[in-house]
């Protein structure tokens, strides 16, 4: 599982804060018993939260890498490239002349 950011641990305190506030308004509960039940289901849902944007998190990035995880297949539809190929990158050898080394090439 991947660890989760600032960002996903905001989103889910965000969520546990909302959900704990929509459920006590709707329920309108004002009893001890009634917030003892809230505030798990709340916790429960800010946990859900966190590790959902995480999960969705490691997916897009994996898709940007060219591994193909993630929902849409490789690219995700996002005008990434699925693979960089072989001759490209911080890795690659530099390229020479156009045609240089080309089968059939004729050399003078």
């Amino acid at each position: 599982m991947p660890r989760p950011n600032a960002a996903h641990l905001a989103l889910g305190s965000a969520a546990v804060v909302c959900s704990t506030i929509a459920l006590l308004l709707l329920t309108g509960t004002t009893n001890g018993t009634g917030i003892a039940l809230v505030v798990p289901v709340s916790l429960a849902l800010g946990l859900a939260t966190t590790v959902a944007a995480a999960r969705g998190a490691a997916g897009r990035s994996a898709e940007g890498r060219g591994t193909g995880g993630g929902a849409g297949g490789a690219g995700g539809g996002r005008g990434v490239r699925a693979s960089a190929g072989p001759a490209s990158g911080p890795w690659a050898e530099p390229r020479g002349r156009a045609g240089a080394g080309a089968p059939g090439a004729r050399r003078p």
